[in-house]
């Protein structure tokens, strides 16, 4: 990270992520009776909780979907999902506009081309260690781990850390607090 992006990285509100090659590996699975299915890692989970306990909010902006993502991100407490976005820019200029927050209190999250109209808008951006280098090139931060393998939990802990708030969050996990993942 570069000297002055801690303290962009310490204003920012509203983590928006995409879904596929950030909260999941990238794979697209199907069973036998067509059914999508995603996997998601617990860690990423409980880094969310650990966000949203702290008083910030996430979202999701992704290009697909599903019941399988609808499920993880209301047992995750997430409001915003916006799902089969053709135009991540306008989705991510509505998401702000929705929620009060200014672009440059916005990071995003993303691992792949139609992530970069997002990069391009938001005041932080992230990439899994994973990412497009294109991706990986124009973010202000890439986590150590791979999407789908504790890259938005590594994303979270930076932002914390920017903050100072992470010692509070690991302390609150500890003592046993709503931070089910």
């Amino acid at each position: 990270m570069k000297a002055h992006e801690p303290a962009i990285a310490a204003r920012i509100r509203l983590l928006v992520l995409d879904c596929d090659g950030v909260l999941t590996d990238g794979s697209i699975i199907y069973d036998d009776r067509g059914h999508e299915l995603k996997a998601f890692n617990v860690r990423d989970g409980l880094g969310l909780r650990a966000w949203m306990n702290a008083g910030f909010e996430a979202a999701i902006i992704t290009g697909r979907g599903g019941p399988a993502l609808a499920r993880r991100a209301g047992e995750l407490g997430i409001k915003h999902l916006i799902e089969s976005s053709n135009d991540k820019r306008a989705a991510l200029e509505q998401l702000a506009a929705d929620t009060g927050t200014a672009l440059e209190e916005t990071a995003v999250m993303g691992d792949d081309w139609p992530d970069l109209a997002m990069f391009a808008l938001a005041g932080y951006s992230i990439a899994p260690a994973d990412a497009h280098a294109d991706l990986r090139a124009r973010a202000h931060f890439v986590t150590p781990s791979p999407g789908g393998r504790g890259a938005v939990r590594d994303a979270v802990e930076h932002l914390l850390s920017a903050r100072n708030l992470l010692d509070a969050a690991r302390e609150a996990s500890h003592a046993g607090s709503s931070l089910r993942s």
